[in-house]
């Protein structure tokens, strides 16, 4: 006897229309992933409202009570209903979804907001009273005047009470407040105009945790004083400038020198039309321009702003808006790579601030409980005396020449080497350290790079080309750049069906396998969008080669040499630091070096 199927039933299941709360909480799901979704939402909702000053209030991590308070051209009693709907918006002129200019535009905020907690929205208009509007689980609640002197106050109680399911998701209220503070931080660095602050009002306090006041002056201006406030001075007075534009995308913001770097990427900002977004294609584009000046375990930081026509990036890839599409997302890569590397390479032999400060940190001299004098030494400590064997210096003077060299060059003059080493300059202001292996090394670098520029790639002939196969979209893909690869010494080209023959390979990278060469460029382009793995290696090669090449520690050099290659290191591009990111000289001003001797 044939036993019945478990998995066929006699009864088929119906399709039914999902009520509006259901709908909502759906949507929630989307949009409000956390407390930081919604003061993201509610926040952007202010900015678009033409606001000048922002407060946000937050207690237990937004899970209990998030406030936002306005002074932007707020709602009627008319408007307070409607803004409750979903997919209603003022942020929409028309009908196309790329002639975006507002951060919303697709009116799910505030009704996902009113489904998952309780929402009141107080607000007034020019020349008018102001009301207040309700809703709680979706129930809204008749509009009921109240009192407001302008602008709108937003106010979420119990975020999550109707699907505590959710709660049980979110993290500690410590995390949850960082998380707040990350949005908001990242929000004000778009709107320099605004002004915004974040409180914590947990259990009745009124603690400040950012402010950030309205910045005055034209865009860098503005935009360097807010970034000082909020990403701090060190990262301000480290950063340069970048302006760049390339087929209507422009590229503005700021950018920190190579030592100036960070052990993970908390300190990379990008925007896009002013929105703060979050996407692989351009952190990996900026790491790309820092790929010869950092270290693999070093990041950059940066503040970059992406201006173009709406109509060439598409922002309505996800409900929370922090993916974008770009039409041509190479041109973007392009430009932020060739922006960063021009302005690294305009900075010359410049070095972060925060390299003399560090020294002069660890210089610090200990603090004694009491002053020794000399006829309070113990009489068993021995005195040099005439004719006593002593330690050899490790301090190589210089003789003074009759014409001493000019010290008003950046780096200064050489004045001498300590421990075969470290060359010590004297400069108009102070005092140069520079390490003459890593600034060698950097010098020699730069020169086989230019070399290659110049000659391109040598390519090795394979006697047999190597035959690789790959899926057919795989196959297209490494087609769609084979030009690229050809300048780098790697020569594809089809094969017939979905294979691709490798017949030259990079000379400098020796004897290797094509297979995996191909599919490790293929990993790079599904991973940012371009593939400079080849360019690494040959890099990596040059660099090793810059290495070997240059001067060794150890070596005492002359007058003559230093002085030459402290020149030589003004007049080269990016020789502040090694190829590892290091630091290749250090500064010290006179007036540091005196405050260590308390001759201030």
């Amino acid at each position: 006897m044939a036993l019945p199927d478990p998995n066929i039933s006699d009864s088929r299941p119906v399709i039914r229309q999902l009520d509006e709360a259901a709908i909502n909480r759906i949507a929630a799901g989307e949009v409000v992933e956390r407390p930081a979704s919604a003061v993201k939402e509610l926040v952007e909702n202010a900015v678009d409202a033409g606001a000048t000053r922002i407060d946000i209030a937050q207690a237990d991590g937004g899970k209990s009570l998030i406030r936002i308070t306005d002074d932007g051209c707020g709602m009627s009693a008319e408007d307070l209903p409607l803004a409750l709907s979903r997919h209603a918006t003022s942020k929409l002129p028309g009908d196309d979804l790329l002639d975006i200019h507002t951060f919303g535009f697709r009116g799910e905020a505030l009704p996902s907001l009113g489904a998952v907690g309780r929402l009141t929205i107080t607000s007034r208009v020019t020349a008018a009273e102001a009301h207040r509007i309700t809703v709680t689980a979706s129930q809204i609640a008749p509009v009921s005047p109240a009192a407001l002197s302008c602008g709108t106050v937003v106010e979420l109680r119990d975020l999550f009470h109707a699907t505590p399911a959710r709660l049980k998701f979110m993290r500690s209220d410590r995390a949850e407040a960082q998380a707040i503070t990350d949005v908001v931080r990242r929000i004000a660095m778009a709107e320099p105009s605004i002004s915004f602050t974040l409180r914590d009002i947990t259990d009745g306090g009124d603690r400040m945790i950012l402010r950030a006041d309205a910045e005055s002056g034209a865009l860098f201006d503005a935009l360097h004083g807010r970034l000082r406030t909020l990403i701090g001075a060190d990262f301000a007075d480290n950063a340069l400038k970048i302006d760049a534009e390339r087929d209507g995308i422009r590229l503005t913001g700021y950018a920190a020198l190579p030592t100036y770097s960070r052990g993970s990427a908390v300190t990379q900002f990008l925007f896009v039309n002013g929105r703060p977004v979050k996407d692989r294609m351009l952190h990996g584009a900026l790491r790309a321009a820092y790929m010869d000046v950092l270290s693999r375990d070093r990041h950059p930081a940066a503040a970059l702003f992406i201006d173009c026509d709406p109509h060439l990036v598409d922002v309505n890839v996800h409900p929370a808006k922090s993916e974008v599409r770009f039409r041509d997302p190479g041109t973007v890569r392009g430009l932020i790579v060739s922006g960063l590397r021009h302005a690294l390479a305009e900075a010359g032999h410049r070095a972060s601030s925060t390299v003399a400060a560090g020294v002069l940190g660890a210089m610090q001299p200990e603090p004694q409980s009491a002053r020794i004098y000399q006829m309070d030494r113990p009489r068993s400590a021995p005195i040099p005396q005439p004719g006593f064997a002593e330690t050899a210096p490790v301090f190589a003077r210089i003789d003074t020449p009759e014409e001493p060299p000019e010290e008003n060059h950046p780096l200064g003059a050489a004045r001498g080497q300590v421990h075969e080493n470290y060359i010590i300059a004297q400069t108009a202001t102070g005092m140069v350290i520079v390490d003459q292996h890593a600034a060698h090394e950097r010098l020699v670098y730069e020169k086989l790079k230019q070399q290659r520029a110049e000659n391109g790639v040598a390519a090795q002939q394979l006697l047999i080309p190597e035959i690789v196969e790959l899926p057919a979209e795989e196959c297209a893909q490494l087609l769609a750049i084979a030009d690229d690869l050809n300048r780098l010494g790697l020569t594809i080209e089809p094969f017939g069906g979905t294979a691709i023959a490798v017949r030259a390979t990079p000379a400098l990278l020796g004897e290797v396998a094509a297979a995996p060469i191909l599919k490790d460029i293929l990993d790079e382009l599904a991973d940012t969008g371009d593939s400079q793995l080849i360019e690494t290696r040959i890099d990596a090669i040059l660099s090793r080669i810059a290495c070997h090449g240059s001067i060794r520690s150890g070596r005492r050099m002359r007058a003559e040499e230093m002085n030459a290659l402290l020149r030589e290191m003004e007049a080269t591009p990016l020789s502040g630091q090694c190829n590892h990111g290091r630091p290749t000289y250090v500064e010290l001003k006179l007036s540091d070096i005196e405050r260590l001797f308390g001759r201030t």
